[in-house]
């Protein structure tokens, strides 16, 4: 097994859990100008960026003129571009309409290459004025780090239990780390109403890390509590199988109805054709959101049409919603501006969610801008949409007691679309289901106080 193979696999999988680049540190600008030649509405939002004249700051990386804010990706190691591409999208149009305030955004790239977290997290600390919309596999080795130098954290995905849901940080959606099960809903969806048939028949494949070890522990003790039966589960080599064919065999010959696969999606896809090719049918299978991009719809294919691939949106307006939801249309709209032909994932969205919150709560803060102040704004948004691209979030009360959404999707020929499925609550969604809080002790996120800081030290 080569080393390098096994570490990339790690990381597929450690995302879940929740994406060519330069160096860490380099500046990506987007092209701004003196006068706004955008609008700086998004959505429902309204003038989330403008011009205007800012005043001396004493923030960190804060000046007359600019404002820099840290992403964190692994791109360096992966070569995912998600969070970098929306990062360019956004700043640009935001630029172009006259940056927060008068005052041009830039990007530091903080490429962790997978395993340099903590190195790009000091840099941070020591550049930064904020972290917007990224994301690392291993982001609970800054987390600390972050806390100690109080350096707000607007994430479009967190990955490990130390950093989800922790101090100084807003807005990271659902995710596989928390302390309960944000899918519940869909679960719930799946085995009681769309395929009830498949409750006594559900599967199971975990990549065989500690991570997706842990994801499978916890989804096994929730969907046994809501009655189902895991009649197969498995572990596959972090690194891959050359032939998916002896999983295939067992996944029939334990008759499994659902599947639910932790791993990479491009080995779900291969998994998927041997299944077909056996002409092996599932009524489901739970192909997770990372998989709502074009390379899992590429190398799926040949099985889309006979196989079942739905996931949970978690509340993330999709792309084929865009005829009623403008602020959808609006994120097609800049990426063909801006960056024609990049795909629009659903990292991208998270990500276009996060940088919307930190845009809106800047601008608010006036000429004045300051942690504090931004920290405290976007944690006041009682019913944060973001223009538009999500169910409503009540930024001011913790994630473990958020009203919970879901809206599920549906892979097929021509892409992934909306599922058919009602009554929904809240047009897009189904909004108010109570999520399951696992027994286990899966950890805690960190805390100011396990630093030896408090809230009230942010400037």
């Amino acid at each position: 097994m080569k080393p390098q193979r096994t570490v990339v696999a790690l990381l597929a999988v450690a995302l879940l859990a929740a994406g060519c680049g330069r160096d860490s540190g380099a500046r990506e600008d987007g092209p701004g100008a003196p006068a706004p030649a955008a609008s700086g509405d998004f959505g429902t939002l309204t003038d989330v960026c403008s011009p205007g004249t800012p005043g001396i700051s004493q923030a960190q990386g804060v000046t007359a003129t600019e404002i820099e804010v840290g992403v964190f990706s692994d791109i360096g190691f992966t070569k995912n571009p998600d969070f970098v591409d929306a990062a360019k999208v956004f700043t640009s149009w935001c630029n172009a309409a006259g940056g927060i305030n008068g005052r041009r955004i830039v990007t530091n790239l903080r490429d962790t290459k997978l395993m340099e977290v903590r190195q790009r997290m000091l840099e941070a600390c020591r550049e930064d004025f904020v972290l917007v919309g990224g994301s690392a596999a291993l982001d609970g080795l800054g987390v600390k780090d972050r806390l100690s130098c109080l350096l707000p954290e607007f994430p479009a995905q967190v990955s490990q239990t130390a950093n989800t849901g922790s101090d100084l940080q807003l807005g990271f959606g659902s995710a596989v780390s928390e302390n309960v099960n944000p899918y519940t809903g869909f679960q719930d969806w799946l085995i009681n109403e769309a395929y009830p048939g498949s409750k006594g028949a559900i599967g199971m494949i975990n990549g065989d890390s500690p991570i997706t070890k842990v994801m499978g522990e916890k989804l096994t003790e929730s969907l046994t509590a809501a009655g189902a039966t895991i009649t197969y589960s498995d572990l596959y080599p972090i690194s891959g199988v050359s032939d998916w064919t002896p999983y295939a065999q067992a996944i029939k010959s334990a008759g499994v109805k659902g599947l639910i696969f932790y791993g990479d999606f491009r080995y779900l896809a291969k998994l998927q054709d041997v299944l077909t090719s056996m002409n092996y049918k599932l009524d489901w299978v739970d192909a997770n959101a990372n998989s709502y991009n074009k390379v899992f719809l590429d190398g799926a294919k040949s099985s889309l049409g006979t196989q079942n691939n739905f996931l949970d949106m978690s509340g993330t307006a999709p792309l084929d919603a865009a005829d009623r939801v403008p602020a959808v249309q609006k994120v097609k709209d800049l990426f063909q501006q801006y960056s024609p032909g990049s795909d629009i994932t659903f990292q991208v969205l998270r990500s276009f969610q996060s940088w919307l919150l930190f845009a809106k709560a800047a601008t608010s803060c006036g000429a004045e801008l300051t942690r504090a102040c931004v920290y405290n704004a976007a944690a006041k948004e009682t019913a944060w949409t973001a223009g538009g691209l999500q169910a409503p979030v009540d930024l001011s009360k913790p994630m473990s007691e958020q009203t919970r959404c879901f809206n599920v999707v549906q892979a097929g020929p021509d892409g992934w679309k909306s599922a058919k499925f009602a009554p929904n609550t809240d047009g897009l969604y189904r909004c108010g289901f109570t999520p399951y809080r696992y027994r286990g002790d899966f950890g805690q996120p960190a805390k100011l106080a396990d630093v030896g800081k408090t809230l009230a030290e942010l400037k």
